[in-house]
Parts: structure tokens; sequence; C-alpha cells
């Protein structure tokens, strides 16, 4: 990536964070691999750790694609029951058996969860204050009728964390440092983990802003970096594929990553509470991010300023 420009195409961006988007940290934008611009508010600048929040989930599905190209995953529609039932209560619900790779990845299991129009999920706190978070997902009950169906659920992502160390032997943050942040060479991170020592997989991860960029440009180079093939470009695809239908404002889920449109041009993106987004359009050879305040109750979602202000002046390029 070449030296950052302050180019004026994005100072009315720039200008409408600094007056209506108060807990905006930084915005950075690249183009056909230029960093185009890039900006911090608020005292915060490139050696922030920001905490992603549920943008987390979007790395780890680049580590269970990483985890494929190395073929140590399983069949996405193979059940991945026998790598959990260890963890489950005596008497689990018999749908459990049955719950593949691919529902977890989509968020279509069908566990009994609720999530409002904001992603806000009512069930949280209590999984986040139990003991065990692995036995607390596995007692879960699963819903027939919403198998198939998507439902945001926090819960199905931390799984994924916990697979990812059965099927690889690391914890999701070992394996990042090996197979993803090394070879982008990050190396200023932090991950929480749960109680029972699993890389947190819904949220919990750490990094800075130009660092978050390079994931992006990892995603809009179908997973080669610097020559390098890091995982392949249609697990990306299917990552970034719509799996559902369009749920409130946010698009439409993925394996993991958000996907959508504006004025014809698609887009797909990481998201995090409080505004944690990494944007990535390869129609204009781009990846734009946002990082925030994440202890926030309510927020002003910057979608709104890529949609308004960035899609327009990267198309004019």
């Amino acid at each position: 990536m070449n030296s950052a420009i302050a180019d004026n195409s994005f100072l009315p961006a720039d200008k409408a964070i600094c007056k209506s988007y108060p807990g905006i940290r930084s915005f950075l934008v690249a183009q056909e691999g230029t960093l185009r611009f890039e900006n911090y508010y608020n005292g915060y600048h490139s050696l922030t750790l920001h905490d992603l929040r549920s943008a987390t989930k979007s790395v780890i599905s680049l580590l269970l694609g990483i985890a494929e190209a190395q073929g140590r995953l399983p069949a996405l529609d193979r059940p991945v029951w026998d790598s959990v039932k260890e963890h489950a209560p005596q008497r689990p619900d018999p749908s459990w058996a049955e719950l593949t790779l691919r529902e977890l990845l989509t968020m279509t299991t069908g566990l009994y969860w609720q999530t409002g129009p904001r992603l806000g999920e009512r069930f949280i706190r209590r999984f986040h204050q139990s003991r065990r978070w692995a036995d607390f997902i596995l007692r879960l009950p699963v819903v027939p009728e919403r198998r198939g169906t998507f439902q945001y659920c926090s819960a199905g992502s931390h799984l994924l964390s916990i697979l990812l160390t059965k099927w690889t032997g690391f914890s999701a943050l070992e394996y990042a440092s090996r197979y993803l942040f090394s070879p982008l060479e990050i190396s200023h991170v932090a991950w929480d983990s749960s109680p029972e020592g699993h890389s947190s997989g819904h949220i919990g991860l750490h990094m800075t802003a130009r660092d978050m960029l390079k994931i992006g440009l990892l995603c809009l180079g179908k997973g080669t970096w610097e020559g390098r093939s890091l995982l392949s470009a249609h697990w990306l695809d299917e990552s970034m594929a719509p799996h559902c239908t369009p749920f409130n404002n946010y698009g439409r889920y993925g394996f993991h990553w958000w996907s959508a449109e504006s004025g014809g041009t698609h887009y797909s993106y990481a998201h995090g509470h409080g505004g944690q987004q990494i944007y990535v359009i390869p129609e204009l050879e781009a990846v734009v991010v946002f990082t925030s305040e994440s202890r926030v109750n309510r927020f002003k979602n910057p979608k709104g300023l890529l949609e308004k202000f960035i899609l327009p002046a990267l198309q004019k390029t």
C-alpha cells in the first residue's frame, strides 16, 4: 500500500463525521492499493487498539476459511455434533445431532435465541455471566420450525471458535497469529477469552484501524496477500454472498459477513456494535474502515456515510 493521502474527495464525509458522528474514532479509505484517506478523531491515533465487537465474527469466518484451505475443516453440510458433544448436558436436544457447520456460519441453526432489529440480543448477558460458555450454548434448544431461517445469534459464533480449536489444535488467537496476522504483518492485537480459555468467537478481538484495513484488502484480493494464498476465493465468495433474506437495514447475511448494495454498487462488510466496520467493495477496488466508541447503548451507523458520501466519491475516480 502506498503512502496516505488526504484526498479532498472524502472531505465531505470527514466533515459529516465531525459534525454528526461524535462516536467515530477513525475513518480510512483505500482504493486500487493506495491509501487515499486516513483520519482519527477525539484524540485517537493509528496505534490505538479498537474493540471490534461483532466484527470479530467476520475474522472467525476468515480463520475457518484458512482451515478449509489447509484441509482441516469437515464438509460444510456434515453435522458438527461429534466435535462438540463433550460440552453437552446429559439430555441434549436431539436436533443438535443434525446441526451443520454451514448452519452455524449462516446463523440458520434454529437455536432458541432472541435478537432485536438493531441486533440487540436478549440472552447475551446471561451467556456472558455463565461459568462455562460452551455448556450454555449446548443447552440451548433447537426450534425445528426456525431451522433454515436466519436468526442473528452470537452464541453460535462462539461455538465456531470452539470448533476451530477442536479441528486445528490452536485457539483462534494462536491460529490467527500463525496463519493470518503474521502474513499480514499484524502484531499489535488483543483477543478476549471465555472462562474456559477459548478465544471469544462473537466479540473480543481488538485491532488497529490500519490492520482492519489489511483484513479488508485480503478479502478484496480474494484471499491472496503479496502473492501468497491464505484462503480460497471460493470461501470468500460464499462468505460474502447472501444466504438469507434482507434483515432490517443491515443487508443479507453470508458466512458471518453482511452484504448489501447502494445505487447499484454491491459491497460486503464486517459490522460491530457502535460502528466497527470493514467494507469490501470489489467493483470499485476499494476498502473502507470505520472504528467507533463501542461502549454505547445507541449509535449512528456509519453505513449512512458510506452510501451518501463515500461510494459517490469512489465512483468518480
